[in-house]
């Protein structure tokens, strides 16, 4: 339809640099930022200084530990990898000339080889470029991205996106390990101290009964200093992969493979004061006051520090959608991203809010491991009683699509970004519109009846969770009263602050929550391999060993249409048969700027970039 079509054109300009830089080997294919300037100045001649708001207090800013899409915003003006975004000069549809497309092009390197191996193995080798430092002088050197690579997937550090690179050979055996089986080819099983225990197995190998509390399988983790990557000497960094991935250069301009220095980090508290948050990037932050603001100034130790914008971008971190709304009418706020859902309407009809493509799903999670939600005829039944399309047109009301399966549209199958999408290919699960939804209700009270609970009768009281926002709770609301009507079960709502809300989510502590998710990278497995069993962003606590298998299977895999076939195979398993989420929509991105604000740029995997940015 329509608006996949767009998106995907959008996509073909602003992620081609990365996906020709994944086929071959790379030569900058653009100038570096200008080494001469003069500082930025606004029409006035003063300073320019800018203040915008993203969300709340970020969980972390912490490269290697954030998972969120406000934090990446925030470190990607603060650091920067091997591979950056940077702008395209061309124009974003649907943001009347206020914002441009962001492109892949060279960071912290300026070139790399890129080696295809006998054992089908890839051997990246970048060049770093002359002159990077961090914000208090030192130089940045391989080592700092070996140390940094190695830290991502230690098990010790804990980082949701350890997975991100698991792409590396030894990265896999460092962070899932390798099972230590008996002197019968089984499993071993330890107990809390390490000492192995005997457990009676069947057959097959798997144990009779339910482990004893403190016992779990024996499993063995490589060093991280075996994982494939090298720093020859100061200015070249080498990495291994298992197989040559289209997306590969993409996970290199991603905040968690972002260099952070050994000396600065072992301090736990590092984010928080300015003068240990030691960065890399165009920004260096010069103040923290938590749950208030961010604020940064250019690093004049940056390579391109003479081209930046800005003298002064100060993050404000809010959670009230009407403070945001007036900050931004006064003059206080020059750009924002959400405002309260009633004046929405009217906003896109004066043509003050803008609209674009963002690639990403709403959705809602079940705690798979706790009753009810353990029952997939629960979560089956939960997730066809949602009117998507109300949601999408009296809710939301800015573009967003009724969502038929997980992965959204825009997403590239086998074909690229000429071919139909993933989505597209894939089909949907559930009729997502309401055309069809008295039907998909009548059939959710069938499988709520066949899991025990006829008419709802017996089913406990259950609550949902979501972050406090007004559209948040406004869908929120929708859902307790479509669930609650149709099904006949009671939920109750409750809300929390943004960085609680993701760590309740995270540790498992509810039975449905709010949930989203938007592209890393511009390939399927960005919204499929978080849903590995143990995975660090698999909030639902799913584990199925099938669905492992056919996601490992993908990552050996060269062949793009045997890797589209598998990862589709993995979504008729996580949607299809397990019904792990509840997808509602696929997102639009909507903003404010305000006016006379040139030079900003952003992807659709949700990054604003504002340190370009001039004012007129």
């Amino acid at each position: 339809m329509k608006k996949t079509k767009q998106l995907s054109l959008l996509l073909s300009g602003a992620l081609a640099f990365g996906l020709l830089a994944g086929c071959g080997g790379g030569t900058a294919s653009t100038p570096a930022p200008s080494e001469s300037g003069t500082p930025s100045t606004d029409s006035s001649g003063e300073a320019f200084e800018l203040t915008v708001n993203i969300a709340s207090e970020p969980q972390t800013i912490d490269p290697a530990l954030n998972s969120a899409v406000d934090g990446a915003i925030m470190i990607n003006h603060m650091f920067e990898g091997l591979m950056r975004w940077e702008d395209s000069g061309t124009e974003t549809v649907g943001s009347n000339g206020t914002c441009t497309n962001a492109q892949l092009g060279y960071g912290q390197a300026e070139s790399y080889d890129k080696v295809t191996n006998e054992d089908g193995t890839v051997t990246y080798t970048f060049h770093l470029r002359d002159g990077i430092k961090w914000s208090d002088g030192q130089d940045v050197t391989a080592n700092d991205f070996v140390f940094s690579w190695q830290r991502l997937v230690d098990p010790a550090t804990a980082a949701d996106y350890s997975y991100m690179i698991d792409c590396v050979v030894g990265a896999s055996e460092i962070i899932y390990g390798t099972p230590v089986l008996d002197a019968n080819g089984n499993q071993e099983y330890v107990d809390a101290d390490g000492n192995v225990v005997e457990v009676a197995l069947d057959a097959d190998g798997n144990p009779v009964e339910a482990l004893p509390e403190g016992v779990t399988a024996h499993i063995a983790y490589a060093d991280p200093s075996t994982l494939s990557v090298s720093a020859p000497d100061d200015k070249t960094f080498v990495v291994t992969i298992t197989s040559d991935l289209p997306y590969f250069t993409e996970i290199c301009a991603f905040p968690a493979t972002f260099p952070v220095r050994e000396d600065i980090v072992s301090n736990d508290q590092w984010t928080y004061d300015p003068a240990t948050y030691i960065s890399n990037g165009a920004y260096k932050m010069t103040s923290r006051v938590t749950n208030s603001e961010i604020v940064m100034e250019p690093n004049e130790n940056y390579y391109g520090v003479d081209s930046l914008g800005p003298d002064k971008i100060t993050f404000k971190l809010m959670d009230d959608n009407n403070a945001m709304l007036s900050g931004f009418n006064s003059g206080e706020l020059d750009f924002i991203e959400n405002m309260p859902t009633d004046e929405v309407a009217g906003l896109l009809a004066s043509g003050d809010l803008k609209i674009v493509d963002y690639i990403g799903t709403y959705y809602v999670c079940y705690q798979t491991q706790k009753a009810p939600f353990d029952d997939p005829l629960v979560r089956q039944a939960f997730t066809l009683a949602v009117d998507r399309t109300y949601i999408v047109e009296q809710i939301t009301q800015t573009g967003q699509v009724e969502a038929g399966g997980y992965v959204p549209a825009g997403v590239y199958d086998a074909a690229g970004a000429t071919g139909d999408d993933f989505r597209t290919v894939g089909g949907d699960y559930y009729a997502p519109t309401d055309a069809d939804y008295e039907a998909n209700c009548e059939k959710a009270r069938e499988l709520l009846a066949e899991a025990g609970y006829p008419n709802g009768e017996g089913f406990p009281v259950v609550t949902y969770l979501y972050n406090t926002d007004d559209s948040h709770k406004a869908v929120a609301e929708a859902l307790q009263n479509m669930w609650q009507t149709q099904l006949g079960v009671t939920v109750q709502l409750d809300n929390q602050e943004w960085a609680t809300f993701l760590q309740t989510r995270k540790d498992g502590d509810y039975s449905i929550a709010r949930n989203g998710w938007i592209a890393d990278y511009n390939d399927p497995m960005s919204f499929l391999d978080m849903w590995l069993t143990g995975g660090g962003n698999n909030d639902a606590q799913y584990a199925n060993p099938e669905y492992d298998a056919l996601i490992q299977q993908a990552k050996a895999a060269t062949d793009p249409a045997e890797r589209m076939e598998l990862m589709h195979q993995a979504e008729n398993i996580l949607v299809g048969q397990d019904w792990v989420v509840n997808p509602l929509y696929f997102y639009t991105q909507k903003y404010m700027l305000a006016d006379g604000i040139q030079g900003m740029y952003y992807t659709p995997l949700g990054y604003f970039f504002f340190d370009k940015c001039t004012q007129s």
